[in-house]
């Protein structure tokens, strides 16, 4: 799925145009046991809750392809015969309306799942008539290709609040509130099937986390009998490691701005098209980046080989979890420096009398613990 697959879908989570035909959901404390459920038509909540319950699932299509959505990519012998995507599948072909199957996945979270605190496993399902849309991209209601019928699954922590003192209107007064079990945003949750190219894809879903160095894994393999890529911390420390054991004395300060220049550069690329799919990037890529800033083909070949001992021959990792887009950081023990990744020129190692420098050009709006203070220049001193 691309961004506007998801953006399309997480519309439909609005009041007014979605047509969502049940919600359920089941409330388990942290020992695994089934406290409550409920079954309701979304529109018999009063709309003030009916809303937040929309807000929950909104999280659950939120965040960066790669890193909080990860896609699942079900095999041809899963979608004919694994007992998950059956089960799935039943759950979706009966709008949520078979019991057993119902009950038979709330079993499978509740197993896979483990927190220290009680929560609530939600499920919706919504029958989407996707309008057809021309070459200009214009919309046109008359028409659709098709009615993309879907769950959506968020498994969100409940916790206790704090005890509080809360303004009465009644009285004008203010007065004890005790503490109240409140859910929180989900903490994980899935699409399925997928919706790729505005049409169905039984053969993908999507999964959602809150935590990047978390990909649940276990709830992916009860729900989906899928794996799931790893997390995009994970992803990160692991390429950081490739890059800094391959390069090692050509591991400079020019080469990784060098690099994440490359790599940003190519995220431009696909930032406006929202159909592109997520860019990815292979060990080939980043060795012909690594090539234009002047590494060494010795040095090169040592990361193709690592990169194949860590990831794959084959394997695409999202660019969001190669190096940060965002922000372009340099740590020491003691200092930290934050830069603006447009400006990483401005930051430059140097050697002097023997000692190692990081150097920041700097001619001004210069601020010391928020005061505005003026650099001397040499000529103003002499």
């Amino acid at each position: 799925m691309n961004k506007r697959d998801v953006a399309e879908i997480r519309k439909r989570l609005n009041y007014q145009k979605n047509t969502i035909t049940c919600l359920r959901g089941c409330y388990v404390s942290a020992k695994g046991e089934v406290i409550s459920e409920f079954n309701h038509s979304l529109h018999a909540f009063p709309r003030e809750e009916a809303e937040k319950y929309l807000a929950l699932f909104k999280k659950v299509l939120s965040g960066e392809i790669g890193q909080s959505l990860l896609p699942i990519d079900f095999t041809p012998e899963q979608v004919m015969d694994g007992v998950e995507h059956a089960l799935l599948t039943e759950m979706k072909n009966s709008e949520l309306g078979n019991e057993n199957s119902v009950r038979l996945f709330y079993e499978k979270v509740i197993t896979s799942v483990h927190m220290e605190e009680n929560y609530l496993i939600l499920l919706l399902h919504d029958g989407y008539d996707v309008p057809f849309k021309n070459q200009n991209d214009e919309v046109d209601h008359e028409q659709s290709y098709e009615v993309f019928r879907y769950i959506l699954c968020a498994v969100c922590p409940v916790k206790l609040s704090k005890p509080a003192l809360t303004y009465v209107h009644e009285d004008g007064e203010f007065h004890s509130k005790e503490a109240e079990w409140v859910v929180s945003a989900p903490e994980m949750g899935f699409l399925f099937p997928a919706f790729e190219n505005r049409s169905c894809n039984i053969y993908g879903a999507l999964t959602y986390t809150r935590d990047a160095g978390d990909n649940h894994e276990d709830f992916a393999s009860a729900v989906m009998g899928a794996s799931v890529c790893p997390p995009a911390r994970e992803q990160k420390e692991n390429f950081t490691q490739v890059l800094e054991e391959a390069l090692e004395g050509e591991c400079s300060l020019d080469v990784i701005q060098s690099v994440q220049d490359v790599v940003r550069a190519r995220m431009e690329e696909v930032k406006n098209d929202k159909e592109a799919p997520p860019l990815t990037l292979t060990r080939e890529d980043v060795g012909d980046a690594l090539r234009q800033v002047g590494v060494s083909e010795e040095k090169i070949d040592a990361f193709h080989d690592k990169y194949e001992e860590t990831f794959g021959e084959r394997a695409h990792i999202s660019a969001v979890n190669m190096l940060s887009p965002k922000q372009f950081e340099v740590r020491t023990p003691d200092v930290v420096i934050k830069v603006n990744p447009d400006r990483s020129e401005l930051v430059t190692t140097r050697v002097i009398d023997g000692f190692s420098y990081i150097l920041i050009r700097a001619d001004e709006g210069v601020e010391v613990n928020g005061v505005n203070v003026k650099i001397a220049r040499q000529e103003d001193v002499q």
